[in-house]
């Protein structure tokens, strides 16, 4: 991986691989759910949208009919804490890809007609989120877990502060949030990197807005409980506690914890929950790290009548974990499970894009593929407690959707905190 800055000190990462025959260029802009208010929340995620619906030389059609033309894919997404466009396409076709992006990028019109034609198609991803409870219900554990904070905003926003959103109101977001101190070109793929970085300098040289990143509020971990009624078969609950940053020491180990209790078929609560007992389809737990904040979740869908069979089971479970730990063979395996999902992502274009790019605009530094796997190797058993202790120091968030919630309404959310389990 190399970094260069262009003329305009813009920032560009780029992995060369000259063995395979596409390239995924991505430009990441570090501004998200996170970084608006409750007046214009789900402002980041409309303007991602509005990016490809035409420039002042292209319709939302002429960009599609351009990247199908050339066999390639386009497309976005938006996070808590950054928003990233990108292409994939055959190394031969990169310069129409990066044409392409830059025109929607500093050239997208947020035409009155359009807008609001986008602002009725994210209504309906918004509908489609809330007649999707087992979706819904990881929104409500970011609330539970972090209250009125920016990071328990929702990315989708709410219909009522879309509705009063305007093209200036747009702008004018992009103006404070899209700067070149937030951004960072992410190529991945077989390049020539002088001829990407004249190509590059051709067609970013003009982005001049200049800002500085915003310092943002770290949330405190409000420990809630949250209901929200919904006719549905099954009660759909999350269960979530503190967990690591992206930049924690500690945050290899809350991984291969993660993979030992949730994160796959042979973890505990997916044995214990569903292969023995039949009591659920979907259980896992997952971790999700923030630029200085972490959340570990566990999430089980269940009939009401199991639903604090489960809930039982996932507090032995959680209780078994705080007292004796990992055995040996599970660190093992989730050392075993986490180094070739590293190595296998590195075949793939975009996965390196991405992983470049968001260590770039998140933390400023690279990790070697050998780095990596030392950190990985270099996890102990009390590492493992250690942040096991971490994660149940103070009372854990409830969140559920459904039509009952009696059983999670009786949990002791703070069983855990004593250290008598």
């Amino acid at each position: 991986m190399k970094k260069y800055t262009l003329s305009n000190g813009l920032r560009v990462v780029v992995e060369p691989i000259p063995t395979c025959r596409s390239v995924s260029f991505g430009i990441w802009v570090k501004t998200g759910s996170r970084n608006e208010t409750p007046d214009n929340n789900g402002i980041s995620h409309f303007i991602e949208h509005m990016l490809f619906k035409g420039t002042g030389t292209r319709s939302a059609k002429d960009i599609a009919d351009l990247f199908d033309g050339i066999g390639g894919n386009v497309n976005a997404f938006t996070s808590k804490e950054y928003t990233c466009y990108f292409a994939k396409v055959l190394d031969e076709h990169l310069p129409i890809a990066v044409d392409a992006l830059a025109d929607m990028f500093f050239e997208s019109q947020f035409d009155g007609e359009e807008l609001a034609k986008e602002k009725n198609v994210i209504l309906e991803e918004i509908s489609m989120y809330e007649d999707t409870p087992d979706d819904k219900v990881h929104d409500e554990a970011s609330r539970a877990a972090y209250g009125d904070h920016p990071l328990a905003y929702s990315i989708l926003g709410l219909e009522e502060r879309l509705s009063a959103m305007d093209s200036n109101a747009l702008r004018h977001y992009m103006n404070d949030q899209y700067t070149i101190d937030n951004t960072v070109i992410s190529v991945a793929g077989n390049v020539e990197e002088r001829a990407l970085l004249e190509l590059l300098e051709k067609h970013f040289s003009r982005f001049a807005t200049r800002g500085t990143t915003s310092v943002l509020a770290a949330p405190e971990f409000k420990s809630d409980y949250l209901f929200h009624k919904k006719k549905t078969e099954q009660n759909h609950i999350c269960l979530s506690f503190p967990g690591c940053s992206i930049s924690d020491p500690q945050l290899y180990a809350m991984i291969l914890l993660n993979n030992a209790l949730g994160g796959g078929m042979s973890s505990r609560l997916f044995q214990e929950i569903r292969e023995k007992r039949g009591l659920a389809y979907s259980v896992y737990s997952y971790h999700t790290s923030y630029a200085d904040t972490g959340l570990f979740t566990i999430y089980a869908g269940t009939a009401p009548k199991q639903t604090k069979e489960v809930l039982d089971l996932t507090m032995d479970l959680l209780g078994e974990l705080a007292v004796k730990g990992l055995s040996d063979a599970e660190l093992h395996r989730g050392k075993e499970q986490l180094k070739g999902s590293l190595i296998l992502s590195l075949e793939s274009t975009s996965s390196r894009m991405n992983r470049i790019g968001k260590n770039e605009l998140m933390l400023g530094r690279h990790y070697t593929l050998d780095e990596m796997i030392e950190r990985i190797e270099a996890v102990t058993m009390a590492d493992i407690t250690d942040i096991t202790s971490r994660m149940l120091a103070v009372p854990f968030a409830t969140a559920m959707v459904g039509s009952t919630d009696k059983a999670a309404a009786a949990l002791g959310r703070d069983r855990f905190v004593s250290g008598t389990v």
